[in-house]
């Protein structure tokens, strides 16, 4: 396996596991805000409204960090990138 191929499989698998949290925050905030399934118990429609704005940006930094690589590695599984030989 080349080494970016190693890059991007570590770097797929850590924002796998950032987005996680970042995702459920973000679902929980929306849900919060909204009142829904018991959620607004958690923060203020205020409070929940701020945070929830506030993962918007880390939330989108996550998802391209994670599709992009993603992307890249399966092309290159599915036979669409090939492996350069030589220098």
């Amino acid at each position: 396996m080349i080494a970016l191929n190693i890059i991007c499989l570590r770097l797929v698998r850590w924002t796998g596991w950032l987005l996680l949290p970042v995702v459920l925050a973000f679902l929980a905030t929306g849900y919060a805000m909204s009142g829904r399934y018991g959620l607004g118990v958690l923060a203020s429609e205020r409070a929940a409204l701020t945070l929830h704005k506030l993962m918007h940006a880390p939330l989108a930094v996550l998802v391209v960090a994670h599709v992009v690589p993603s992307l890249y590695l399966a092309m290159f599984r599915w036979g669409w990138i090939k492996h350069r030989s030589g220098a």
